[in-house]
This record gives C-alpha cells, sequence and structure tokens, in this order.
C-alpha cells in the first residue's frame, strides 16, 4: 500500500527526472551524431566558404580537361596546346617585356574608349529619356545604329583614321553608347511615377527630382548598361587590334597566327579573359549589386508604406 502511495503521490519525482536525463542523454547523443559528419563532408563544406576556392574552383575541370585533350595526341601540337606551353611562354614574354607592352597599349585604349563613350552615353541616354520630343527624333537612329556591328566601321574607320588610337577609340565609343543609351531609358522608364509625382507635390524642382528620384531609380539599368557596354567594348578591342592595331593583346595574338606559334594565341584568349574576370568581379559586379539593392530597399519602403 505504500509503494502504491509513493508511486502516485506528490513525491513521484524519479520518473521525471529520469525523463529529463533520457532528454538530455538523446540530445547529446544527438550532437555528437552531427559532430560525427564524415571528414570528406567537413573538408568539402570548408572548401566552399573559401573566397578563393569560389573563384577558381570552376576553373579546374576546364584546365583538367584542357590539359588531357593536349596530351592525349587528339589534335597536332602545331594546332593545340597544353597549359603547360603557354605558362612557359607567359614567363618567357613576361620576362621579355613584351606582354605587359601589349597590354598595356590594350589598356590604355580600352580607357580612351570606355572614358569617351561614358561622357556620350549617359548624358545622351537621359536626356532621350526625359524629353518625349527628342526621343521621338533620335529613337529611330538608335535603333538603326544599335543594329549595326561594331565591326562593320572598321574599313571606313581606317581610311578615315588610320591605323592609329583614333580608330580603336572610335570603335569602343560607337559599341558602348548604343547600349547604354537603351538601359537609361529603360531605367528611367521603370522609375515609379508616383514617385516623382510625390516629389513634386512637396516642392522639388526639376533637378531636384532628377538628383534624388529619376537618377537613383536609374542606377540598376544604367549600371546593367555599363556592364553590357564595357563587354561589347572589350570585345571590340580585340577585334580592332587584330585588323587596326600595331599593338596590343588582339595585335600579339593575330601576328601569332601569322608565324604559327599557337601557343601565344592561347595566351592573349587566357590574359584576355582573366582582365575581364577581374575587372568585372572586382568593380562592375559590386556597383551593380549597391545599386540594385539600394533600389530594392526603396520599393520595399514604398511597398510598407
Amino acid at each position: 500500500m505504500s509503494t502504491e502511495t509513493r508511486g502516485t503521490g506528490p513525491g513521484t519525482s524519479a520518473p521525471a527526472t529520469s525523463g529529463v536525463g533520457t532528454n538530455r542523454t538523446g540530445a547529446a547523443t544527438a550532437r555528437g551524431v552531427r559532430r560525427r559528419a564524415p571528414l570528406h563532408r567537413r573538408v568539402w563544406l570548408r572548401l566552399t566558404r573559401s573566397p578563393a576556392f569560389r573563384t577558381l574552383g570552376p576553373f579546374v575541370p576546364v584546365v583538367a580537361l584542357w590539359w588531357a585533350l593536349a596530351e592525349s595526341g587528339v589534335f597536332p601540337q602545331a594546332f593545340f596546346v597544353g597549359p603547360d606551353r603557354v605558362v612557359v611562354e607567359f614567363v618567357e614574354l613576361l620576362r621579355k617585356g613584351v606582354l605587359p607592352g601589349y597590354l598595356g597599349d590594350s589598356l590604355e585604349r580600352l580607357a580612351y574608349g570606355v572614358g569617351f563613350g561614358l561622357l556620350i552615353g549617359l548624358p545622351m541616354g537621359f536626356l532621350t529619356a526625359l524629353f518625349w520630343r527628342l526621343r521621338r527624333a533620335v529613337w529611330p537612329i538608335l535603333l538603326f545604329f544599335q543594329a549595326i556591328a561594331d565591326i562593320a566601321w572598321l574599313p571606313i574607320v581606317i581610311v578615315w583614321f588610320g591605323f592609329s588610337l583614333t580608330a580603336v577609340t572610335f570603335v569602343i565609343v560607337y559599341t558602348i553608347v548604343f547600349p547604354l543609351m537603351l538601359s537609361v531609358v529603360s531605367g528611367v522608364e521603370q522609375v515609379p511615377k508616383e514617385l516623382v509625382r510625390a516629389a513634386r507635390s512637396l516642392g522639388a524642382g526639376r533637378v531636384r527630382v532628377f538628383f534624388e528620384v529619376i537618377l537613383p531609380g536609374a542606377l540598376p539599368s544604367v549600371a546593367t548598361g555599363v556592364r553590357t557596354g564595357l563587354g561589347y567594348g572589350w570585345r571590340a578591342l580585340v577585334a580592332a587590334e587584330i585588323i587596326v592595331g600595331t599593338s596590343g593583346i588582339g595585335f600579339m595574338m593575330f601576328d601569332a597566327r601569322r608565324v604559327g606559334d599557337v601557343s601565344q594565341v592561347f595566351l592573349g584568349m587566357v590574359v584576355l579573359g582573366v582582365l575581364w574576370y577581374m575587372l568585372d568581379a572586382l568593380v562592375l559586379a559590386p556597383f551593380e549589386r549597391a545599386t540594385v539593392e539600394r533600389w530594392g530597399m526603396v520599393r520595399r519602403m514604398e511597398g510598407d508604406g
């Protein structure tokens, strides 16, 4: 009788204590199971968190496939070389000073072309977007020249300017201006009209509305246009250097083809890809993300209101 009383009365704390201990043991066991993850999984998770791995990792299978094709002998070495030959060529041209000189010439031409392209494309894009009469007059011309490839201008550009820096700069500027103008017009059209009307109802003038409403709202499309235009300009630079230039990475590749040095052609492609990847990852992509995030914040605030 006393046993039943102890089992059902207020003093029945032993079973509860046992349950708590069981729960704690189960939680500790679960944590122990989580800690004992396979070694390869832990190593993989640590690698995927590394910025260097996320940047260089995708190129490992590409380089491995490239090396395997070169070593397999499917293509003759006179037509296809492996990454080891390209590295040797890179070191040799770097030691002689040829590659830094050509690279400096290409970057100088790109800087001139991008600078003039932005100075022309950005103001013209905003003027076209803001004034409907100007847009009605300019829009057919804009679409017409947008459809003409940059390389189609090279024959007449050579006649006008010869084999000079001006000829290459003209082609790059032409390539950048029209995509940039189209992106600016698209960005201005995406700015909510309610924000413009709200700013004007609060007494903001045209200039203030432009700098505080229209320009921030159009920045995401402008950033995308700059990124796209520079990509087109980079390819136009190579094409112009192959046909017009007397130096630069494009000229180096074309001259190497003429003498049958395939390793320099591959080296030129690798250098162009690495440079553009660095420019896009370090400058263009962060700028585009920042502008998109800022506009997204404005949109969320508008929705909360």
